[in-house]
């Protein structure tokens, strides 16, 4: 798994560490353990529905921070749930630019087994960096 929930960091938020072999894979576990932390099954998520988005910070750790809010918004607005098919980057002008191709559908209670409710991503601790053997980060997500 390329994410981990730390229990022993936040007494009542969520937290979790996520790793990648580059920024494409770590975005993508970071999106998943956020969407994990709301639902306890994955899987039971078809792709159903599609959202394209993009994104640019001048700051790459912003923009993991606003790349998981967008998951939270749609989770809100829509009450959709989703998970990261396609990302690309790219860097132009000292600012960091993404583009994903998200799906998913909505929330359904009877397969989707709901665990909490994620207000937002904090910036208590955030942290990405790159590492040895790819990128890491340490996200707290308010509940």
């Amino acid at each position: 798994m390329p994410y981990e929930f730390l229990e022993d960091i936040a007494t009542a938020d969520i937290a979790f560490r996520a790793t990648g072999k580059d920024l494409a894979e770590l975005f993508k576990a970071a999106g998943d353990a956020t969407i994990n932390t709301m639902i306890e099954n994955l899987d039971a998520i078809e792709p159903k529905e599609t959202r394209n988005i993009s994104l640019e910070n001048d700051a790459l750790d912003l923009l993991l921070f606003n790349f998981l809010q967008e998951l939270i918004y749609y989770k809100d607005s829509e009450q959709i749930l989703l998970r990261t098919k396609e990302i690309q980057f790219d860097d132009k002008d000292s600012n960091h630019y993404l583009t994903a191709v998200l799906q998913g559908e909505k929330l359904d209670s009877d397969r989707h087994h709901q665990r909490v409710d994620v207000k937002a991503v904090t910036l208590h601790l955030f942290q990405l960096e790159k590492t040895q053997d790819g990128w890491m980060s340490m996200i707290i997500l308010d509940i």
